[in-house]
Formats: C-alpha cells, sequence, structure tokens
C-alpha cells in the first residue's frame, strides 16, 4: 500500500517512527529490544516503519545539548539484522554526509528485487564535515533504480522564518523527491502557512503535489520539551504553558497532536492536498511508547 499510495500521490498514508538501539548495547540486549519492537509492530495497521539515522547536532546550536548524543546502530543494520521478520516496508534515513559517494549509489541502484524507501537526509549544519552532500546524493539518486522510493525531509517551522519552505520542497521534488516527511510539528499555524504556499505553488507551476507527511511526537516530560525545543521544534507558548503546567504532560501532549493533526487534515482536504501522519516513538519510557500506540490508534480514527 505504501508504494500505491506514494505512487498515486495520496492522501492518507500512516506510519510509525523509531531510533534504533544504541550500539553499544551486546547482542542479546539488541535481540531483546527489537524484539519488544516487533511484537509491538506486528499488529499495527500501517503503512511503513521509519527507522531514523541519528546525528550530533551539537554544533547547530551553542545551548547544552538537555540530553546526551548516543551513537545508535544504523538504521539499515537494524532493519535488515533485527526487525526482518516483519512483514512491512521499511523508510530508512540517510544521513548521506557520513557515506561514501559508492555506498550511496549502491543503495539507490538498488539491485535487490524488492522495493526500497529512503529519506535523504543533509548535513545538521553548513560547516559540519561531510563525505557527501545532500545536493549530490540527490544527483546519485536521479539514477535510481525504479523500485527506490526516494523521500525528502519538510520543516514547517523553518518557514515561519524563512517563507521559502515550498520552494525548497520543490526544488527536492524536481531532484526526484517522490515524499516528504515533516520534522515534529507542534506549531500548527506555521504548518498551515507551507501548506498553503505548497499549494499555490504547485498550482502556479502546475506540478502535481507529492504527499506529506507530519510528524506527531507524544512529549512526556518538561526536559523532553526543552530537548525539542533544543532540536529546532517551534512551540507556541501558549501550547509550552499548557505543556509545563499540566498534571499529566504526556496525556496533554496527546490530545494536542491529536487536534493539530485534525485541523491539518481539514485543511488539507479542502485543496486536496495529500496529507498523512506519521507517530514517533523515540524514547525508553513504557508509558512513552504505550502513548504513541494510543496516539497512533487515533489518528488511524481520524484518518478514517
Amino acid at each position: 500500500m505504501l508504494r500505491k499510495k506514494i505512487t498515486d500521490r495520496q492522501s492518507g498514508i500512516l506510519l510509525y517512527g523509531l531510533t534504533p538501539p544504541k550500539n553499544n548495547h551486546s547482542e542479546e540486549k539488541l535481540l531483546e529490544i527489537s524484539g519488544r519492537q516487533k511484537d509491538r509492530i506486528k499488529n499495527m495497521e500501517i503503512d511503513g516503519l521509519i527507522l531514523y539515522d541519528i546525528q550530533d547536532e551539537q554544533e547547530r546550536c551553542s545551548d547544552e545539548r538537555p540530553f546526551p548524543y548516543m551513537k545508535t546502530v544504523d538504521p539499515e543494520v537494524y532493519s535488515n539484522q533485527y526487525l526482518k521478520e516483519l512483514e512491512i516496508p521499511r523508510i530508512i534515513y540517510k544521513c548521506v554526509g557520513k557515506y561514501t559517494k559508492e555506498r550511496l549509489e549502491e543503495w539507490v541502484n538498488n539491485a535487490e528485487d524488492q522495493t526500497r524507501f529512503s529519506v535523504f537526509v543533509g548535513a545538521a549544519t553548513g560547516t559540519q564535515q561531510v563525505t557527501v552532500s545532500l545536493e549530490s546524493a540527490y544527483k546519485l539518486a536521479k539514477n535510481k533504480s525504479s523500485n527506490f522510493f526516494l523521500g525528502g525531509v519538510a520543516i514547517p517551522e523553518r518557514h515561519e522564518k524563512k517563507e521559502n519552505e515550498h520552494e525548497r520542497v520543490l526544488r527536492k521534488m524536481e531532484n526526484g523527491c517522490q515524499f516528504f516527511v515533516s520534522q515534529a510539528v507542534y506549531h500548527v499555524e506555521a504548518s498551515k502557512n507551507f501548506l498553503s504556499d505548497y499549494y499555490y505553488l504547485c498550482r502556479e507551476k502546475e506540478i502535481e503535489m507529492v504527499p506529506m507527511v507530519f510528524t506527531l511526537t507524544p512529549c512526556g516530560s518538561v526536559k523532553t520539551l526543552k530537548f525539542m525545543k533544543w532540536l529546532g521544534v517551534s512551540i507556541p507558548k501558549w501550547m509550552e504553558n499548557e505543556l509545563i503546567h499540566s498534571s499529566n504532560t504526556l496525556m496533554q501532549s496527546i490530545q494536542l497532536s491529536k487536534n493539530i493533526f485534525e485541523e491539518l487534515l481539514e485543511f488539507a482536504a479542502q485543496k486536496n492536498i495529500p496529507i498523512g501522519c506519521n507517530v514517533e516513538s523515540v524514547s525508553i519510557k513504557k508509558e512513552e511508547i504505550d502513548a504513541s500506540v494510543e496516539l497512533l490508534n487515533d489518528i488511524k480514527k481520524l484518518m478514517k
């Protein structure tokens, strides 16, 4: 279904996002973690599973990182070795700057007879040392195989400041991106402004829109809230107050996330903009993992 929804530029893509475990875990621990994840995911009615490629973004921000950076298992390795029993499409994030040109060419050419989905991510800052730039990676992907589906990152919050995210998205579409996944969304107005400009620019250029998948991220604590802001997630002051002063921050964030996506869904439907949803589960705390599953099920009902 994921392949068809992307190819047909449909609304309603539903994804679940995971960060692979830390790479300093023992093999026994990795099997234990992946076993729990497989049990949780196998009964989900979703179109695909996102596996993130984490990079250190300390250069991007001078403030101290609220949570220490920890290297994780490569998402491709984690997918192939630990989650291979899952009969569900995997969208593999690739921080392209750490791979060689040859490795990326091998990835996009995809000699194996299987559909492959990937989202290319650029450097965290303009000064970060990379082996391959995002622009060069897109050029490599021009010759991708027919069963390789390339995705890009969209950041509606960036549109607030620069008002050009819709133009960046169109350039990425020209470079072969067939769908987009947003950064965590907490600012509904920024997302609607971006969608509106995206819609009218595509109409002006007579370009068919591609699916825009919005990411929802449960926030379970004030420290997590600070980390999201450190990552560049835009959170309106009133919403920040609601989360900080709530007696149950996690449940409050779930309700706010549902409200956000419902509003985006209604706005997009009026203009036939194909949108979807990605619910992230990036915490190791059981209550936050359970909350992400609850949010996913609620979003599924909204979509129906």
